[in-house]
């Protein structure tokens, strides 16, 4: 992505990008995930990776966050190698990155307040000032369910669940945001409430993200980049509109109405 498309979409762009993946690998066995992916995510860029199911999408964001280690390559995160880094300095940098799984994962037997105060309490970097219970409160009122506080998540729709995540994925201010699926399940009215609450967290954190999807019209209202992944490669990228006008049949076959 060049500096002018940086510039005309409002991307910060910084001596050091957030994310930077080079000739990444991972294989299962003789399932070859991840070939050769290469990709470089610039401060305050929403990048969207799609492909088809069973891809490598979520493996991909498994291994920037360290839970996969890959087979081969370098992959650098807010400027630290993932394979240099020992237990304790890869879990502070995971305090740094917000993970929303696709499941949500709450804990079942916690409330929704102790499902945020849980990443608060084991915050080593002592940076988040103040009152736990105030910052759950916000974290809450951001996503729109600050009367949920007292709830389970046996309580909770899905919509609620997705919203929940998103909090706890951000409770600790974090620079990056890894988004899995996070529309997956979801009827089309709340779906969209959610492509417009990612927005809106992200312009108010100005948060790098990366969102894994299927869905269409997340890729649309989100992306300043899109990549396709295929092949265990980054196959193709580029706007939105230059995927969907794109003649080439593995593309033009995925973004088809």
């Amino acid at each position: 992505m060049d500096t002018a498309l940086n510039i005309a979409q409002g991307v910060s762009v910084a001596a050091q990008p957030a994310i930077e993946i080079a000739h990444l690998r991972k294989a299962f066995g003789s399932n070859v995930v991840l070939r050769d992916f290469n990709l470089t995510v610039q401060n305050g860029e929403n990048v969207v990776v799609m492909g088809k199911s069973g891809i490598g999408k979520t493996i991909l964001i498994k291994c920037i966050i360290g839970l996969i280690k890959p087979d081969g390559g370098t992959l650098r995160v807010l400027g630290k190698d993932i394979s240099t880094l020992n237990h304790r300095d890869l879990d502070e940098l995971r305090m740094r990155i917000g993970f929303v799984f696709q499941s949500s994962a709450l804990y079942d037997s916690m409330t929704v307040r102790e499902n945020l105060e849980f990443p608060l309490r084991r915050d080593r970097r002592n940076k988040i000032s103040g009152n736990i219970e105030d910052h759950v409160r916000e974290a809450l009122r951001n996503v729109g369910l600050e009367n949920a506080i007292d709830l389970m998540p046996s309580e909770l729709s899905g919509g609620m669940r997705k919203r929940i995540g998103i909090a706890r994925g951000l409770i600790l201010n974090p620079e990056i945001v890894l988004y899995d699926e996070p529309t997956t399940g979801l009827d089309p009215i709340t779906s969209e409430e959610i492509t417009h609450l990612i927005l809106e967290l992200q312009k108010k954190y100005k948060t790098t993200s990366i969102i894994i999807t299927h869905d269409i019209d997340l890729a649309r209202e989100t992306a300043n980049r899109i990549v396709f992944l295929t092949n265990g490669i980054a196959y193709m990228q580029g706007t939105y509109d230059e995927l969907m006008n794109t003649t080439d049949p593995e593309i033009k076959h995925f973004f088809k109405r």
